[in-house]
């Protein structure tokens, strides 16, 4: 029973979630007491299908190059005690869904933690892979209202909590890639944003960076990934996801090889914006 003293809310940002958006909110919407959704212009049925939802507020911005700025947007509106920040394409398990309604049973001033990690499972190829330095994919998800924000400088930063912080036992279901082909699409996302870094940093185009990128960052983060943090044991998906992490580095030197020698401009904004 969700506790009338201590209450929660959902915070999440938006672009095109058409495919997402009703399972992440199914399994929050019965007892939480507020979602907060900054939806940066949707080009399809995100919103509409949102609203069909309870407590929902929808707030309409545009969709940004640093799409954390819409996840503060949301934070920031949030009324609640605690705040739980999702991304479209995660789902609360019922045993996570269950410890955060322990948490809320408590009087807010006795929980010393201003925030929590939580695990993520990482969907791929059909199943939650369990090695490979994919879990626990941990992060900082839920937070006292104030003690929580993202620093928006990158792509792959964390949420930071002020002050100290607790972790939670039970796992964040995160269907990023619940295709091979999506999985694809945010490889080619994510290597362009990484090539981009490379010309930020004037990485210079040389023999020595050709081998480092080709060879040993390649080999080095397979063995890793495979080996060390025994992706083995996901079988065949745990395979494919290592090598592919792998690649990442040749691709993303070659496309900055090719920004180098055309003059051509990064527009991430259309590269993030294909379905």
């Amino acid at each position: 029973m969700k506790n009338q003293k201590t209450t929660i809310s959902v915070a999440l940002a938006t672009y095109n979630e058409e495919n997402n958006i009703e399972r992440c909110l199914k399994a929050v919407s019965s007892w939480v007491n507020e979602i907060v959704i900054a939806d940066g212009s949707s080009q399809d049925k995100t919103v509409e299908i949102a609203s069909k939802f309870k407590n929902v507020k929808i707030i309409k911005t545009t969709n940004k190059e640093v799409f954390h700025i819409n996840k503060n947007m949301a934070i920031d509106a949030c009324k609640s005690d605690w705040i739980l920040q999702l991304d479209a394409d995660e789902v609360v398990s019922l045993e996570l869904k269950n410890e955060i309604e322990g948490i809320l049973s408590k009087n807010i001033k006795d929980i010393k933690e201003n925030g929590f990690w939580i695990n993520r499972k990482n969907y791929f190829l059909g199943t939650f892979l369990k090695k490979g330095g994919q879990y626990p994919d941990a992060t900082p998800r839920l937070f006292k209202n104030g003690k929580g924000h993202l620093p928006c400088l990158d792509v792959h930063e964390q949420p930071k909590i002020e002050g100290e912080s607790g972790h939670l036992k039970n796992d964040l279901e995160h269907y990023a890639d619940v295709s091979f082909s999506r999985y694809l699409l945010r490889h080619n996302r994510y290597t362009t944003s990484y090539a981009r870094e490379f010309q930020d940093k004037k990485i210079k185009i040389n023999f020595i960076n050709f081998i480092n990128f080709y060879l040993c960052k390649p080999t080095w983060w397979f063995l890793m990934a495979f080996f060390r943090h025994k992706g083995f044991y996901d079988g065949f998906p745990g395979f494919v996801f290592a090598f592919y992490s792998a690649l990442r580095f040749p691709i993303a030197y070659t496309k900055y090889w090719e920004l180098q020698k055309t003059n051509r401009k990064i527009d991430l904004s259309k590269d993030w914006d294909k379905k």
